[in-house]
């Protein structure tokens, strides 16, 4: 082509052809041309004209032409805001949603990591195995581990990696099944629902009898004393059934604090798919904090760091705290060695006693 046109400000840039100019693409050793022509698409608007030898037909609508529009998606969604939804009685009010947590930045233990990325690329290909073994397109993760320990930040990470909207469900707000289950109607496909603290939603009796309503009761601190007239029955139900078969590439997250007191209703396979724990910061993802906040692959107090993390629980949230507290990388350093050591002397002198 003669020249390209740049345009846009800020970060966003777009490239563009003048009019009647033409270039061409290369796609399985095929040559397809690309031609930009003035206001002679619908309504008025300008095109692209697409030519290519006819023998290549059948190849260019069933390959060239899907990845193209498949890149197209990408790029839009990736230069699209993402938000997060919150219930209110049977709506959903959006606002945008800047968490930047990523795989990259998020301080969790590498091979799971890993196995959720895994997890995810596998869920994102399989529409038509999904589609042919005769189950809806959707993965449900369980996300469990002490507070503090990232699972708000994985979830981040989550949506930040599929461009999927977050729908943060508060069952606290939700009265009846009928609520429920206009809210979940009305979300989109690829879009991520959000259920946190699941465990403080409900009893155990809440499996015993799907049509009575539950009182939610816990004396700990996690949770709070409320009342629904929602059931555990109904939610997992509508999940399974209209939920499932009203939309497609969908992802549903549970979060709970204590695994061990969630129905075993909801861990079985087929609802949460995955169990993904978050436990304490170990070794590998103190290097993930110390290489965010200082840019650093290697320090001399590491050695002695690393010890002390196999010796101490702690979790990532605390070690953020003690780095936060200084931009000189030797005195955030030295502060978390103190935390660490003053720690453990703690525990041991709890142990004694």
């Amino acid at each position: 082509m003669r020249r390209l046109c740049l345009s846009g400000g800020g970060a966003r840039k777009v490239v563009s052809m003048d009019h009647g100019d033409s270039m061409t693409d290369l796609f399985e050793g095929v040559k397809f041309t690309w031609k930009s022509v003035a206001g002679e698409g619908p309504d008025g608007v300008d095109s692209f004209e697409l030519s290519f030898d006819a023998e290549h037909t059948d190849m260019a609508l069933a390959r060239y032409v899907p990845s193209i529009t498949a890149a197209v998606e990408q790029a839009r969604s990736l230069n699209c805001a993402l938000r997060i939804f919150m219930n209110e009685g049977a709506s959903w009010r959006g606002i945008s949603h800047h968490h930047p947590a990523t795989f990259g930045t998020l301080a969790m233990d590498p091979p799971t990591k890993q196995a959720v990325i895994a997890d995810i690329d596998r869920f994102l290909k399989r529409k038509e195995y999904y589609r042919r073994i005769g189950k809806a397109w959707k993965r449900g993760y369980l996300i469990y581990g002490p507070p503090g320990t990232g699972k708000s930040s994985l979830v981040a990470a989550v949506a930040n990696y599929l461009r999927f909207n977050l729908y943060d469900l508060d069952l606290a707000e939700v009265r009846y099944n009928s609520m429920l289950q206009r809210l979940l109607i009305g979300m989109p496909n690829k879009s991520i629902l959000v259920i946190e603290d699941i465990d403080c939603c409900f009893t155990a009796a809440s499996r015993e009898d799907g049509k009575t309503p539950v009182t939610a009761e816990y004396d700990s601190d996690d949770c709070s004393n409320t009342q629904q007239n929602i059931t555990l029955s109904g939610l997992l139900n509508f999940i399974d059934g209209l939920w499932s078969t009203s939309g497609e590439e969908r992802i549903i997250i549970f979060t709970t604090n204590y695994k061990d007191r969630l129905d075993q209703a909801l861990l079985r396979p087929g609802r949460m798919d995955m169990h993904v724990y978050m436990g304490y910061c170990g070794w590998e993802a103190f290097k993930t904090l110390a290489r965010n906040y200082f840019l650093v692959d290697d320090h001399p107090l590491f050695q002695e760091i690393q010890g002390l993390l196999a010796q101490v629980e702690v979790t990532p949230a605390q070690v953020s705290e003690m780095l936060l507290r200084s931009e000189d990388v030797d005195v955030a350093l030295q502060g978390l060695m103190e935390f660490l050591t003053t720690k453990m002397q703690g525990e041991i002198d709890a142990g004694k006693a």
